[in-house]
């Protein structure tokens, strides 16, 4: 099934059921669909498919991809850190490292440290890459003139930096960084900010990213409409039926929910897609 940009339609053709949807229905089992005008999304693993290339790195670090989940808490603490205001973000790449190799009984000194985030960063730098459904479903929701912010728990600007090189940086209104701001998903204050700098209130703000607890559950309880991207199709039935967020496999699963559960801006003038790639835009398919 696929679906172009076409102004949405408040009955459905007869014999086309909906997709369910509590909080979108009436007591009488009527559609009321709920207008959207803005969509926050995460970044790293929704957007940038930033876990494999990081691993790729650190494989290459330290010549085993056993380590990773003690990196991941490592790296976890020093960002909370950094969030906190407790630790600068210009020194926490180094002494993140320095904790993990001191973990693994490795005392290093700071020009090997130095030494080994550069070549790191370096090589994350490189390989960093978009997964294949982001840049439709970005060109998709700007020309269906969806007002758009990036929302990340990251502690730094090279955030922005990264959006810029991976040639997506142009589609935001803004971009909003847990380091830069003091607040980090699920805290609603960060999902707040969103919505003011977007200048839409959270009843008509839709948030998607790749953590049920911190993006999807944190917008739902910040009163947004939170989505869980569930890549790893790890979602259980209680999740889909029970959590009142909705959860999608793909970002090419994105606007279909759009239209068949929500209200989008009027895209009878919507302007051309932006990014230049033939045939993607207007014509975004679910993956079933």
């Amino acid at each position: 099934m696929t679906f172009g940009l076409v102004p949405f339609q408040t009955q459905a053709p007869a014999g086309v059921r909906r997709p369910r949807a509590a909080a979108a229905r009436g007591l009488e089992g009527v559609h009321r669909p709920i207008p959207i005008r803005a969509v926050c999304l995460d970044i790293d693993d929704t957007l940038i498919d930033f876990t494999s290339t990081a691993r790729e790195a650190l494989f290459d670090l330290i010549g085993r991809d056993d380590m990773w989940s003690r990196w991941q808490r490592t790296t976890d603490e020093h960002v909370a850190r950094v969030v906190a205001g407790e630790l600068a973000y210009e020194d926490m790449h180094a002494e993140r490292t320095k904790a993990f190799f001191a973990d693994l009984g490795a005392l290093l000194d700071d020009d090997l440290v130095a030494d080994l985030e550069h070549r790191r960063c370096a090589r994350l730098r490189d390989a960093s890459r978009l997964f294949e459904d982001t840049l439709p479903c970005l060109d998709w929701l700007c020309a269906a003139g969806v007002r758009l912010a990036a929302v990340t728990n990251a502690s730094g600007g090279h955030q922005r930096a990264k959006l810029d090189r991976l040639g997506i940086g142009r589609f935001f209104d803004t971009v909003i960084i847990a380091g830069e701001l003091g607040a980090a998903k699920p805290d609603p204050v960060i999902f707040h900010t969103a919505c003011a700098r977007l200048d839409v209130p959270a009843e008509a703000t839709l948030h998607v990213g790749d953590l049920l607890e911190a993006d999807a559950l944190g917008a739902r309880d910040a009163g947004l409409h939170g989505v869980w991207l569930d890549r790893a199709l790890t979602a259980c039935h209680e999740v889909r039926t029970d959590a009142g967020v909705h959860v999608i496999e793909s970002l090419a699963d994105l606007p279909e929910l759009l239209v068949t559960e929500y209200r989008t801006p009027d895209l009878s003038a919507a302007p051309a897609p932006i990014s230049g790639v033939d045939g993607l835009w207007s014509n975004i398919s679910s993956r079933h």
